[in-house]
């Protein structure tokens, strides 16, 4: 049983969230702010973690900082009130996986929260899957309309990493502490040259396409 981990301070939604999600056959703990959810954390493990983001003692994208610092990697849904962009950058910046904006519709919820485990179950395999095409990490390896092409490491890493999370905005920044790393003498030109390859490779692929978010970063979007 998948278990579920909710950090929401208003105590009629976390009661609700509760309910749907173990009529749906998970297991819920709820808290009521960052630090909670830390202290849970320490005590026992889960498979994703819903979050707001406006929450007494540590907020949202604190929770979220403090976790991927430590390296703990469990997906996470950030549900929050605040629905402008720049909020959402925050959002995935810290480290979210997924994003919802309330009011919202519960069974979406779930159905995302769905999403989150597969996609964290894919990346376990070492296998991604956009529509059909799949990407092996293993051999570096993408099969797209019936052909196996063998990508550069870097290149591989970019569209492995961004085909991850679908939809999700990375900086050029982000993109290169991740793929090149933080000591990197590279400059962030170099993630433009290589974003630039692989749209000319996957140019006829019918199951996604890499945007541009001018002066953010990229993102992969399914088609």
């Amino acid at each position: 049983m998948n278990k579920i981990l909710i950090a929401e301070d208003d105590t009629e939604l976390r009661q609700l969230f509760q309910q749907v999600l173990i009529q749906n056959g998970f297991f819920v703990k709820g808290v009521s702010d960052g630090c909670e959810a830390m202290q849970a954390l320490d005590a026992e493990s889960f498979d994703v973690i819903i979050s707001d983001i406006m929450m007494p003692n540590m907020d949202g994208y604190t929770l979220v900082r403090e976790l991927r610092s430590k390296g703990v990697k469990t997906p996470v849904l950030m549900i929050t009130a605040k629905d402008a962009f720049n909020d959402m950058y925050l959002g995935f910046h810290s480290g979210t996986d997924d994003y919802m904006v309330k009011p919202i519709n519960i069974n979406e919820m779930v159905l995302r929260v769905n999403a989150l485990l597969r996609r964290a179950q894919m990346i376990n395999d070492r296998k991604q899957v956009v529509g059909t095409t799949l990407m092996e990490w293993d051999s570096l390896t993408v099969v797209s309309n019936g052909e196996r092409i063998v990508l550069p490491q870097k290149e591989f890493m970019l569209l492995y990493k961004m085909s991850s999370y679908p939809g999700r905005i990375f900086t050029r920044r982000q993109l290169m502490d991740d793929i090149w790393g933080y000591e990197s003498e590279s400059d962030e030109h170099t993630v433009e040259v290589h974003i630039g390859k692989l749209r000319e490779r996957f140019r006829d692929n019918t199951d996604f396409k890499i945007v541009t978010i001018r002066g953010v970063g990229y993102k992969v979007v399914k088609l």
